[in-house]
């Protein structure tokens, strides 16, 4: 079901975005792991209430965020090329390979994935326009969505909010009861949201 509708939440809670009556900072986890995410987030997308790649933040200890789209500045990424990780860009274009436990245990190291964050043409330019990054692994997950309410309508099967993508990859990477704790923040968010439209799930 489409639930995205272009409306701001007045007196929004400044930490999760939703009116302070429906505030889940509550339900946000510390969750401290050898993967690091690394959002690659459009500005205007920080500006979105229905935005979840923060809340993903605020509950990883090992994350980062690099905002691009900013007027007359141009984002440069070749600092998060470290040999510190074994680095994949999470992103389903069509050399993506599937994010799946053989392709993790190819490597020693740990995980660092970087996830662009942003509506489907904004994300996709992180994959072509940052040429630093030419050479990064993509990788991908190909469970669909089959989910019936959304935070904004999605232009693919396999199209999904930033927190339920970076949930499913850390099943994959760090185990189940991190993916469970990062679906309850989404369905939270989600439902909490639902709310505010007068929906419920």
């Amino acid at each position: 079901m489409n639930v995205n509708r272009q409306r701001k939440t007045k007196d929004p809670c400044p930490s999760c975005a939703l009116h302070k009556e429906r505030c889940i900072c509550d339900a946000i986890p510390r969750l401290d792991l050898k993967t690091k995410i690394t959002l690659i987030v459009h500005a205007k997308e920080l500006k979105r209430t229905t935005n979840t790649g923060s809340l993903a933040l605020k509950s990883l200890v090992n994350s980062e965020m690099k905002i691009r789209g900013l007027e007359k500045s141009v984002l440069d990424l070749t600092s998060l090329l470290t040999q510190d990780y074994q680095t994949y860009l999470f992103y389903p274009s069509v050399d993506a390979v599937e994010l799946n436990h053989e392709l993790i245990s190819k490597s020693k190291l740990p995980v660092q994935l970087l996830v662009p964050d942003g509506n489907w043409r904004q994300a996709s330019k992180v994959h072509y326009r940052h040429e630093e990054l030419k050479n990064i692994p993509r990788v991908m997950i190909s469970t669909p969505n089959l989910s019936e309410y959304y935070l904004r309508v999605e232009n693919t099967k396999h199209g999904m909010a930033t927190l339920q993508a970076i949930a499913l990859a850390l099943g994959i990477i760090e185990g189940k009861e991190i993916e469970d704790k990062l679906l309850f923040l989404y369905n939270r968010k989600l439902q909490e949201t639902l709310k505010g439209r007068g929906l419920t799930l």
